[in-house]
């Protein structure tokens, strides 16, 4: 039985009938992950040409290549081995699908929207450090230890717990309770 080429030693064409003969069922998913890795700089370096901002750049490097792969699992790209120029060509068009949506979106902000109403942030809420202690001190023993596991440790209510000999769903009520106490002695509304 012969055994199949390593995946790097496959072209872009290779690759992509590979991964549309395996189809939407069965999932070649290492064939997948190497036909993205070659694929997504070349997307990349597209957007980053024709929309001149990474997290655009970024988000058509998903899109495009998340269609990609459904169409050559679903069997829609009738030549996988021009698979360069299929992702060229959805580059091509999901680019100017963003471009009419942002052109979409101005007319409607200049048209309908009134930008002195627009959103404003609020001020950062700066805090007392010493109330805040205060405060911290002011909760029970297990309240304090809750909170602390929570958020100065970032753990899941099931592992503070674990840890604590309690279920997550009343860590989870002690830390609702144990906030609302610290919001109220802060001075904030209940």
């Amino acid at each position: 039985m012969p055994q199949d080429p390593p995946l790097a030693a496959l072209d872009d064409g290779a690759l992509a009938r590979r991964i549309a003969e395996s189809g939407a069922a069965a999932p070649d998913s290492a064939a997948e992950t190497e036909l993205y890795r070659r694929l997504a700089p070349r997307v990349r370096l597209y957007g980053l040409r024709h929309l001149r901002d990474r997290q655009a750049a970024a988000d058509l490097v998903q899109q495009v290549l998340l269609m990609t792969l459904e169409r050559l699992r679903a069997g829609g790209v009738r030549e996988p081995e021009r698979i360069a120029s299929f992702v060229l060509g959805a580059c091509r068009m999901t680019v100017l699908e963003m471009r009419r949506g942002t052109r979409r979106r101005e007319a409607l902000m200049e048209a309908w929207g009134d930008r002195t109403e627009a959103y404003e942030a609020p001020e950062p809420l700066v805090l007392d450090p010493d109330r805040l202690a205060g405060c911290l001190e002011a909760l029970s023993e297990r309240e304090r230890s809750v909170v602390a596991a929570s958020f100065f440790a970032d753990k899941q209510a099931d592992q503070v717990g674990a840890e604590l000999g309690l279920k997550g769903g009343n860590v989870r009520v002690i830390r609702h309770r144990a906030l609302a106490r610290l919001r109220e002695c802060m001075g904030g509304t209940p």
